[in-house]
């Protein structure tokens, strides 16, 4: 095996990121983005003791706007960022831990709308390039924790 250090993962992943409070993430793992990017919506940075933070909800799931997370980091970034669609965008960046079945490393994070896009998290290859390596040909191999980690929808009944 010419990499016996690193772990295999899918070209998806089901992350947890604990320092936020979201403890299930569908993510697409992407060797084309050099950072990752984490759905995130009503952004407001503020200061603390001289620190700039940033105030922010996430949706964690997909088609789930009933399940909102709302966090608080330390800023430490502003990066221009170029989409695949081309377009560019200034954007926060944060640092936190991600879980990926029993590891956990810290990451960077930069903050943007993704409610457009399939994935809620893509993860870059600043993010994996030491720790992990990718098997297109895979999905989920450490394993599924979607919804079960989060309140089921109720249905309401109607009356009549």
């Amino acid at each position: 095996m010419p990499y016996p250090n690193k772990t295999i993962i899918g070209w998806r992943e089901w992350l947890t990121l604990p320092d936020l409070g979201i403890k299930a993430i569908k993510a697409k793992i992407d060797t084309g983005a050099r950072t990752s990017a984490l759905h995130a919506f009503d952004l407001e940075p503020f200061e603390r003791g001289g620190i700039l933070k940033v105030k922010f909800g996430v949706h964690p799931l997909q088609r789930r706007k009933d399940i909102e997370i709302h966090c608080v980091a330390d800023v430490v970034d502003r990066r221009r960022v170029t989409s695949s669609d081309g377009k560019s965008e200034k954007r926060f960046v944060i640092r936190t831990s991600v879980e990926l079945g029993e590891f956990r490393w810290p990451i960077e994070l930069t903050l943007t709308s993704r409610k457009a896009m399939r994935f809620r998290m893509l993860l870059g290859r600043a993010a994996i390039s030491h720790h992990l390596m990718i098997d297109p040909a895979k999905s989920y191999m450490s394993g599924r924790r979607p919804a079960k980690q989060y309140p089921k929808l109720r249905k309401k009944k109607l009356k009549g």
